[in-house]
């Protein structure tokens, strides 16, 4: 019987850490498709437009049924929250975005995303998400680890080295290249960074404005996503119509800008919202972002076999340091959560033995010591948002 309890503990442990790994293989997924559409001709604006839409139709179902009660009503400063979550998200940071991706490469887009865990944990603390105790080894475990990370990202960034053969390279036909190796000039090159990181900053901007939305939808998040989705769509379509005069650029059929569309509309928006925001919710920003850099992995092992991109040195040395890093980040992370779950049981029981009714009171007494210590999170962890927008 102890065993099996054990192991259910296991299990429901290990579920934020299995979540957010296969998000990533998601998202890893999503970025080759759309560097292969983009690469074809299709306008980001319009694959925008497309994605959001795809994902409005997916998650709205789920929220009409499961939480059609109750709802909040939307206020003016309501709406305008959802209004700016929806500028940043869907039209600030994933324009951007594909426009980067369309300039340099898959594998360097996630490296460059790779800023985000620095940039959220840097937020996290101005903004009191996070509390930063320097004395403490956790914490310097997670400021370590967030540099480590960071370092590794500029290196896949700035140094290429030699190319590093696979063992799969030998028997890869060369194909016409996705890259950037001798497509795009120095210039587009720059462009294409520059995009990357206002894309980063805008998302990184995301996880710390939707926390007042969350205040209102705490208990409505499909819904929240949903709205977000639908005003997003609205935004990228007049977007759309101001940057892009041609009615071509609208056209879809069933190939892969269809495919780059419902995937990432699906997958890389309606699905992910809603998990991330479960994980977020359970475990707070930092430990979510911090799996990002295990997309920039997937990616250049996936780009070497469907897109022919080399790996250089540096790739693999940054890889390396940002494997490091993000488990540095994680250990940190769950010493924190051991600490708080430790001090919480004995003034619980502390409440259970004044209150004299005995162990079921004591019982009771733990649920409502973990009901405060979530209360805190409305200022502290509540301050932590529930859902993000990935790319």
């Amino acid at each position: 019987m102890e065993k099996l309890r054990g192991c259910s503990n296991f299990l429901e442990a290990s579920k934020p850490y299995f979540a957010m790994i296969s998000l990533q293989f998601g998202y890893a997924g999503m970025n080759i498709i759309s560097k292969v559409s983009l690469s074809r001709g299709m306008s980001h604006y319009v694959l925008v437009v497309y994605r959001h839409a795809f994902a409005t139709a997916a998650i709205a179902p789920f929220a009409f049924i499961f939480e059609r009660k109750k709802q909040p009503r939307i206020t003016f400063t309501i709406f305008m929250q959802i209004f700016v979550l929806a500028l940043l998200g869907p039209v600030i940071d994933q324009n951007f975005y594909y426009a980067g991706l369309k300039f340099t490469s898959p594998t360097f887009s996630c490296a460059i995303s790779n800023m985000l865990p620095a940039m959220t944990f840097v937020m996290a603390v101005i903004f009191r998400m996070e509390k930063l105790s320097p004395k403490k080894v956790r914490c310097q475990a997670k400021m370590v680890g967030t540099a480590v990370t960071v370092a590794g990202a500029m290196l896949m960034t700035l140094y290429k080295g030699p190319i590093v053969q696979l063992l799969w390279s030998k028997h890869i036909h060369p194909r016409k290249s996705y890259g950037t190796d001798s497509e795009n000039s120095d210039k587009d090159f720059l462009k294409g960074t520059i995009f990357l990181i206002i894309a980063t900053l805008a998302w990184s901007g995301l996880f710390v404005l939707q926390t007042q939305a969350l205040k209102t939808y705490k208990n409505h998040q499909l819904s929240l996503t949903s709205l977000v989705c639908f005003v997003g769509t609205l935004q990228a379509i007049a977007v759309t119509f101001v940057l892009e005069h041609k009615p071509s650029v609208w056209k879809i059929g069933f190939d892969m800008n269809l495919l780059a569309a419902a995937y990432a509309g699906i997958v890389g928006s309606s699905i992910s919202y809603y998990v991330q925001g479960l994980v977020i919710k359970k475990k707070g920003p930092v430990f979510a972002t911090a799996f990002s850099p295990l997309m920039m992995i997937i990616v250049a092992v996936l780009g070497s076999f469907i897109l022919a991109e080399k790996i250089f040195l540096g790739g693999v040395l940054g890889s390396v340091l940002i494997v490091i890093g993000l488990y540095s980040v994680l250990w940190g992370k769950h010493k924190e959560s051991t600490e708080n779950k430790a001090e919480e049981i004995p003034d619980a029981i502390k409440v259970g033995q004044v209150n004299g009714n005995g162990s079921v009171s004591a019982i009771e007494d733990v649920e409502a010591a973990n009901e405060i210590q979530l209360g805190k999170g409305d200022q502290e962890t509540n301050n932590k948002p529930l859902f993000c927008c990935m790319h």
